[in-house]
């Protein structure tokens, strides 16, 4: 090679060496359906956040939309065992922020930018925790509406003389909102009995579980009977808002005519939305079953007593959903839903207590599903139709998830 253009070559490199590193990426989001998808959260994996803003640190980002509008965002760590010595940001999983996509609106954009101020907390809208003072409920909720599920203390023995609640049941119970502000900690604190029978304009405790599926608990059905499991019995949250919560309980194997189940759910919640992401993964033992129908419930009759309740079910095999509609004689109506995604749906079933969605499943292998209820006081579900209307488009939006393309600014 010629000194001259040899020279040449390394001034280049030098020059290239010291460019200033990107401030800024892009973000692009498509998908193919024409109806609305309002709160749509949107995630772009951390990892290439940091290859494309090396040095961006998690409280000095801005997310931005077309329009300019600062967005909330949320980083999440969903390993954290997984060590960072370095500081770059190794143990991040993904930057996640929302956006409100119009009817027929198929695209759109935002940008991710370092800056040098520190991001203040924004506002928490989905928010999971163990409530040891409550004999190890665990519970969570979003802007929308909250849920609890029963723990090992609930299930112990009552000593004599005690007083103590014994409930051993695997079900889901449902808590109606009326406000987009937490409020677990605010009932609990409050004593939740006491929203059993008041509404003080933020909603009620009027759901009754028993040993019914609840709202969206699993169990395995032989084609007669369905066997279910016992109380929770471990708890690990792994992101806490303020957009989504993300936890995993575990349940000990149960007798499934002959099969001992033991099953894992991981419950994804996202700002916005009604209905909450499910992954359930069953493991065998004492058998060589290579496949089971796991049966999803919803429970036939969870009104007060003295309601008097007219009670509706809507099955839409094409979806793989099944709606309930509930009209009370006071405290408004409620729905309820459960939807199978994809080839796993089966059909459905019922046993005395319970209407169930059935899901064929590997055993090991995760079965994904939505659960979830709606309120007509809360004002956005105020007939029958408006819910399955909203279990309908959330099916769909299931179907036809959002692609999300990365880039540098041009």
């Amino acid at each position: 090679m010629k000194p001259l253009r040899f020279a040449i070559l390394l001034v280049a490199a030098g020059l290239l060496s010291r460019l200033p590193a990107a401030e800024r990426l892009t973000v692009t989001v498509t998908h193919t359906l024409s109806i609305a998808r309002p709160a749509e959260t949107i995630s772009v994996p951390w990892s290439r956040v940091a290859e494309i803003l090396p040095g961006a640190q998690i409280y000095h980002l801005e997310v931005r939309d077309a329009a300019g509008h600062v967005l909330p965002y949320q980083v999440t760590n969903l390993a954290p065992t997984l060590k960072d010595p370095t500081g770059r940001g190794a143990a991040y999983g993904e930057l996640l922020f929302q956006h409100d996509f119009a009817a027929g609106e198929k695209s759109a954009g935002f940008t991710i930018e370092k800056i040098a101020a520190i991001t203040p907390p924004f506002p928490v809208q989905a928010f999971a925790r163990y409530v040891p003072e409550r004999l190890d409920d665990f519970a969570w909720e979003n802007d929308r509406i909250a849920h609890r599920i029963y723990g090992p203390g609930l299930a112990a023995p009552a000593p004599p003389g005690s007083g103590k609640e014994v409930l051993v049941s695997s079900g889901i119970d449902v808590w109606c909102k009326r406000v987009s502000y937490p409020i677990v900690d605010r009932w609990y604190n409050k004593g939740h009995n006491f929203f059993h029978k008041y509404d003080l304009s933020e909603g009620m405790d009027m759901y009754n579980v028993g040993q019914t599926r609840g709202c969206g608990g699993t169990g395995i059905w032989d084609g007669h009977r369905l066997f279910v499991g016992r109380n929770y019995q471990t708890w690990k949250v792994l992101a806490n808002g303020p957009i989504r919560a993300v936890f995993e309980l575990t349940y000990d194997a149960w007798d499934a005519n002959g099969l001992k189940v033991a099953e894992t759910k991981r419950f994804t919640i996202d700002a916005g939305h009604n209905l909450d992401q499910m992954e359930s993964t069953f493991t065998v033992t004492g058998g060589s079953a290579k496949e089971l129908t796991v049966a999803i419930g919803l429970d036939k009759s969870p009104t007060d007593k003295g309601q008097d309740p007219k009670i509706d079910f809507t099955t839409v095999a094409a979806d793989g959903s099944l709606a309930q509609w509930i009209v009370q004689t006071t405290h408004g109506s409620l729905g309820t839903a459960a939807i199978v995604s994809g080839d796993a749906f089966r059909g459905y079933a019922e046993d005395e207590h319970n209407q169930l969605v059935l899901a064929k499943v590997t055993p090991g292998q995760p079965l994904r599903y939505c659960i979830g209820a709606g309120w007509s006081l809360a004002g956005e579900f105020t007939t029958e139709q408006t819910w399955t209307d909203y279990v309908a488009a959330c099916a769909a939006r299931m179907r036809s998830p959002v692609t999300v393309t990365v880039g540098t600014v041009p």
